[in-house]
């Protein structure tokens, strides 16, 4: 890799705030807000919107839509003829 043209990679908190939820990881991203982290060290923290936490995916909330009767009523109107 060329020196120089890389943006700096370096431990950063993202924090979820609805769920409460943070995690440590490397990043590229940036922030000027500090956080005090589990193992006594000052990080950058970015706020997110939404984590695996949070997300109705990932906790098991998700809906499922009932699609079976919407493709049976498509059928019945420009489906197949027998």
């Amino acid at each position: 890799m060329k020196p120089g043209i890389h943006p700096a990679y370096g431990p950063v908190v993202f924090r979820d705030k609805a769920a409460d939820f943070a995690f440590l990881t490397r990043s590229t991203a940036t922030s000027d807000k500090p956080v005090k982290w589990e193992d006594g060290n000052t990080y950058p923290v970015i706020d997110v919107e939404i984590s695996s936490q949070s997300h109705p995916f990932y906790t098991g909330t998700a809906r499922v839509l009932d699609t079976a009767g919407r493709v049976e009523r498509f059928q019945r109107r420009y489906g197949r003829t027998a």
